[in-house]
């Protein structure tokens, strides 16, 4: 157990030590088992997990290209349908007219109903619909009690396969960044062509988040696969390390998520 946490960081180890758990599961009865919907980093450490015990995933998210997903871990021979996913999709009904929701109305309102986050996938949003992947086990609740959203009296219908927005795949831009350090404040900054002292204040403002989760401590260090994110900025996530320069400097490979205009 010891060799796989060292490949992650401690922070993640009570999420590991789940997963572990389900895998062995699964190995052990012979049967699949489903998780909560999982942020891609998540999902990358289950991946790991599964393959070392020879077993399978398979992901679903409700909508095509969603980022929050369910993973189903199965003996190698599963076969898996699509009602193994069990997740249903809903719609948000409200007044237009009168009032904008944005995402963190939603996502504010669907916790205060004491649900955990990882009970909900992708919310999306899109010329005043609202449309939200929930598990399944859950989505009587949530349509019994997601009766407002701030002051806005709203309704929670099961949502058809001809109702589902599309949205575009996104697109990520490569780029070669030389950087001193892997610090979060030193990559942040070349990023986005900061200062340094600004990159930290939106930090400690926690404004930044590392796979989803805000991190304040400026000095922490990212590593390849990292996905980051600075609030009204965008993302990118980190590439390779292709080595040093003369002056040992670092050559980061950084995908930056392409801003649609």
């Amino acid at each position: 157990m010891d060799s796989i946490f060292q490949h992650f960081r401690k922070e993640e180890q009570p999420f590991i030590e789940a997963m572990i758990s389900l895998t062995r599961d699964v190995e052990d009865r012979y049967a699949p088992k489903l998780t909560d919907f999982l942020d891609p980093r998540q999902r990358f450490i289950v991946e790991t997990l599964y393959r070392q015990r020879d077993l399978i995933g398979f992901t679903f998210g409700g909508f095509d290209g969603a980022e929050r997903q369910r993973m189903l871990v199965a003996p190698s021979y599963y076969e898996a349908a699509l009602e193994d996913a069990q997740i249903q999709l809903v719609k948000v009904s409200y007044p237009i007219k009168f009032v904008t929701l944005n995402h963190s109305d939603v996502l504010g309102s669907l916790m205060s109903l004491g649900l955990d986050r990882s009970k909900f996938g992708d919310i999306r949003l899109q010329d005043g619909l609202v449309q939200i992947a929930v598990a399944a086990e859950i989505v009587d609740y949530v349509k019994t009690n997601l009766t407002s959203i701030g002051k806005v009296k709203v309704q929670v219908e099961d949502l058809s396969s001809d109702e589902v927005v599309f949205i575009e795949p996104e697109t990520y831009v490569d780029e070669l960044h030389i950087v001193s350090s892997m610090r979060l404040d030193t990559v942040l900054a070349s990023a986005w062509s900061i200062s340094r002292q600004k990159a930290a204040a939106f930090i400690k403002g926690g404004k930044v988040k590392v796979n989803w989760s805000v991190v304040e401590d400026i000095a922490f260090q990212v590593n390849e696969s990292d996905m980051v994110s600075l609030r009204t900025f965008g993302r990118f996530q980190v590439g390779l390390i292709e080595g040093r320069t003369k002056k040992e400097k670092i050559r980061l490979q950084l995908a930056k998520l392409e801003q649609k205009s």
